[in-house]
């Protein structure tokens, strides 16, 4: 049975305009765009930063605790794994108490817990703050991207999301620039301490910048109305793709940036805890292709873009096999360009194809996104300890087969839907 009216408009967690009077969403050039630009770029920045913390310290918490390379790991991977299983129950809150105060509330947190993090007094103490720090985190994402759907004018939203995404590249490049060069002088505890700080000061910014919601509705805050939602969500072929494909792609990530300070701190490189920090300067690439991923679609179509993508993160994998810093580095860029540009594209792809429920759609995204960056994060550290760096990129390049994998299924789908609605209307 429809629903009846009232004169109001009846929404889910979002609204639009319904009349002359009410306020126009932003969009480039109009006032608070910027602001909210600023401020999620900041917020971005402090998840990335806070998220993968320890990762570029691994090889010296190894030494710290006297661990392998896959115990280390799961000071990564405990917290992008909390995070996936957080995301979408704290998105479902987010719709009855808003974006901007979830966002808010889990900011402070992550924060708190990253400035006591630097003093776990072993292994198993910094895996379980890490796992909190990351199921904190977990509110920022979703929220975000439901915020700016709702926000922000439909043709603006690629480069919105392209934005935020650009923080997280920046935030990954900063936390591990800042820990590396940090740890070198005063250890890791010292680099964890860094960037808890950096971290602060972006939560700061956030919380002085962001915009109120304009157009957020809340909703009732019904389990069973939000297990429809989700079912909903999982039933729509075109999601679980997109879904497929941010999980695929954070494998790549996750096995690479897990694995290559192993790598270069070992023989023939040998390289400092303050050089390798500096390699993660290469997120500057991540930061220029996501935010370019809108023009990149408008000219060659989503699965165009997406094609691309993969193709530069594969010719960056087999770059790296070799025994060259140079080459290395080059398919590092390349690895960065391409994932970054890829998730763009596929985050963007959810929040548009999401008419409802798009904080539920968003978190799903999220959560398919960090187990992929917890599975390709456990499982590069455990082929790199057993087979080396080449056992690595044999993990990564078969993430990169499942992606293409999906993107052809989604092309041979749509031309059968067209073809299909051709012959029904020539009946």
């Amino acid at each position: 049975m429809p629903p009846v009216h009232t004169g109001a408009p009846v929404t889910t967690g979002a609204s639009t305009p319904s009349s002359p009077a009410a306020p126009e969403a932003h969009a480039p050039g109009r006032p608070g765009y910027r602001r909210m630009s600023l401020a999620l770029f900041a917020a971005g920045l402090a998840t990335f930063a806070l998220l993968y913390s320890t990762q570029a310290l691994l090889p010296a918490i190894s030494d710290g605790f006297g661990v392998t390379a896959g115990q280390a790991s799961w000071t990564v991977s405990a917290a992008t794994g909390a995070l996936a299983l957080f995301v979408l129950p704290l998105s479902a809150l987010s719709e009855r108490f808003g974006r901007t105060r979830m966002m808010t509330v889990s900011m402070l947190v992550a924060v708190g817990v990253g400035l006591l993090v630097p003093f776990a007094p072993n292994l198993e103490w910094l895996v379980v703050l890490r796992a909190v720090q990351g199921a904190a985190i977990a509110g920022i994402p979703a929220s975000a991207m439901a915020y700016l759907a709702e926000e922000v004018k439909p043709k603006a939203l690629v480069g919105a999301i392209g934005l935020f995404v650009a923080g997280n590249s920046i935030g990954g490049m900063s936390g591990r620039l800042v820990t590396g060069w940090a740890a070198q002088a005063w250890g890791w505890r010292g680099g964890l301490l860094a960037v808890g700080l950096m971290a602060l000061a972006c939560a700061a910014a956030f919380l002085v910048l962001l915009p109120r919601a304009r157009f957020f509705r809340p909703a009732s805050l019904n389990p069973r109305a939000v297990g429809r939602t989700v079912a909903g969500h999982l039933r729509d072929p075109l999601l679980l793709r997109l879904y497929g494909i941010g999980a695929l792609f954070m494998t790549v990530f996750g096995a690479v940036y897990t694995v290559i300070g192993y790598r270069l701190v070992d023989e023939p490189f040998s390289l400092g805890q303050g050089v390798i920090g500096s390699i993660f300067l290469i997120y500057l690439v991540g930061t220029v292709s996501s935010a370019a991923a809108g023009q990149l679609v408008a000219r060659a179509g989503r699965r165009g873009a997406l094609y691309l993508a993969v193709t530069t993160t594969a010719l960056g994998l087999l770059l790296s096999l070799a025994d060259s810093l140079a080459a290395i580095l080059v398919g590092l860029v390349l690895i960065t360009a391409g994932f970054f540009a890829g998730h763009a594209v596929a985050s963007a792809a959810v929040s548009r194809t999401a008419t409802s429920g798009r904080a539920q759609a968003s978190a799903l995204y999220q959560s398919a996104y960090y187990l992929g960056s917890s599975a390709g994060g456990t499982l590069g550290a455990l082929a790199y300890h057993s087979a080396g760096w080449a056992a690595t990129v044999g993990i990564a390049l078969l993430a990169v087969l499942g992606v293409v994998s999906i993107t052809l299924y989604g092309s041979h789908a749509a031309r059968a839907e067209r073809r299909h609605g051709s012959l029904a209307a020539a009946r």
